[in-house]
């Protein structure tokens, strides 16, 4: 009788499944999607925050993408939140509006 001798963790039969999940795409009309300017805890910096979006990442990934474009300015995607560098609160609501999100200002 031969011994298999590699080690493994979880044979093929009972290998743990991880169900992730990318939120159910929404119209955009159908997301309230809220846009505000936050300076806390970044040492000053003025960023634009963007939340409320219920896309896959790929598409989360693009829109950020298009807003970094159209603003001029970088940022980034932190879990399901856009965030942009800068006070660009009212391009931003521009841009979604003409890309069809209900979208409006959140905060001071």
């Amino acid at each position: 009788m031969t011994r298999n001798r590699s080690w493994q963790e979880f044979t093929p039969d009972r290998t743990p499944r991880l169900q992730q999940r990318s939120p159910a795409p929404q119209p955009p009309g159908q997301q309230h999607v809220k846009v505000q300017r936050s300076s806390r805890g970044r040492g000053g910096k003025t960023v634009t925050i963007i939340t409320g979006l219920a896309l896959p990442t790929e598409q989360l990934n693009a829109l950020a993408k298009a807003l970094k474009v159209a603003t001029g300015t970088g940022g980034t995607v932190q879990g399901d939140t856009i965030v942009l560098q800068g006070d660009r609160v009212t391009a931003v609501l521009e841009q979604l509006a003409m890309r069809g999100y209900r979208s409006r200002r959140s905060g001071g």
